[in-house]
């Protein structure tokens, strides 16, 4: 049927589609005893990135379809005494399976429905912890932090979207369960983390296309600090989003979307995915310029500042003042240079 790009939804109303690393992953950990934490099995961000093998499908499913090389298992931090897959920062629950057990966690593989719920608490608690080792819920106001809900599959369909009625993310299903793509997760995560700073932000079509950019930033971001962090291979492009997730309906390499694109202002067609690469690329040579740590830190700051309809001068602006406040005059500079790049309007 007809796609938007990967139909991660973002809306004011409806849908709005590091540390603490303290435990290395291993694709052959043993499972833990005694008092270690408990540990659950997951793909390395995704089987595409972390392979590099474009030539992979989903085929329905199937266990046989990816090969062992392509999961890890890892701590699952953060864990409340139910013995399922809730905690600090994340509460999973499936509506297409029985509930994935913490003792069973690192047993599944993508032929179980409980792998997807492994995944998601993993990967949403992966990015809670890199917001707090940013400083954010300590020197900095928290940024979502709280306990996140999260639901599987919750539609039936392939689609994923973040919905502020219930402040909960949704999980879809079809072509690659969208749960199995780390970055898919921590996308939506950045709708959440957007909504908690600024309620109903997206109102606008820029402030929408602003969301979809910081997912998609965000997601990658996330991504390559844990790679990094456990030694887990990347083999893909690291500007790609979604690599794995985007098999079905994307020619090889396949990419849902890129924050290294050339896009600037003027090239806005109104759609919210699309115009979203402007933003993103503005973010991506932040990065660049200051350091991932730093530019994290001040993108996420000033996202504070923002109104739920926030355009991408005003959104830019706000970015400047808080480079120049946290790190003077020559992170201001930075940052105007990456927005003055994408030719946003009013920025000098």
């Amino acid at each position: 049927m007809p796609r938007t790009p990967r139909g991660l939804l973002a809306t004011a109303t409806a849908a709005v589609a590091l540390l603490g690393l303290a435990v290395p992953a291993s694709a052959t950990a043993p499972r833990p005893a005694g008092g270690a934490l408990p540990q659950g099995r997951l793909f390395m961000v995704n089987p595409v990135q972390s392979s590099g093998d474009q030539t992979l499908t989903d085929a329905k499913d199937s266990a046989a379809a990816i090969p062992a090389s392509a999961y890890a298992t890892a701590a699952l931090r953060n864990l409340d005494s139910s013995g399922g897959l809730s905690g600090r920062w994340a509460s999973v629950r499936s509506e297409t399976g029985a509930s994935a057990s913490v003792a069973d966690a690192a047993r599944y593989d993508r032929s179980d429905d409980q792998f997807e719920q492994v995944m998601a608490y993993f990967w949403v608690n992966e990015a809670q912890e890199y917001l707090q080792g940013l400083g954010f819920g300590s020197e900095l106001p928290g940024a979502n932090d709280r306990v996140q809900p999260v639901r599987i599959n919750q539609w039936g369909a392939d689609n994923s979207f973040f919905t502020d009625k219930k402040a909960e993310i949704r999980f879809g299903k079809g072509g690659v369960d969208d749960a199995e793509d780390a970055e898919v997760i921590v996308h939506e995560y950045g709708h959440a983390v957007h909504h908690a700073q600024v309620p109903g932000f997206g109102s606008s079509p820029e402030a929408g296309a602003i969301g979809e950019a910081f997912g998609d930033y965000l997601a990658v971001e996330v991504g390559d600090h844990a790679a990094t962090a456990y030694g887990w291979p990347r083999a893909a492009d690291r500007a790609c989003v979604a690599d794995w997730d985007s098999v079905p309906y994307s020619p090889a390499p396949h990419c849902l979307r890129r924050i290294d694109g050339t896009k600037v202002y003027e090239d806005r067609v109104g759609e919210v995915h699309a115009d979203g690469e402007i933003w993103s690329r503005a973010l991506f040579d932040i990065r660049g310029a200051l350091g991932a740590r730093t530019a994290d830190r001040i993108i996420v700051n000033a996202q504070f500042r923002f109104a739920p309809d926030t355009g991408f001068r005003e959104a830019a602006l706000a970015t400047i003042d808080t480079a120049r406040s946290m790190y003077g005059q020559s992170a201001a500079d930075a940052v105007t240079a990456a927005f003055k790049s994408r030719r946003i309007p009013g920025i000098q």
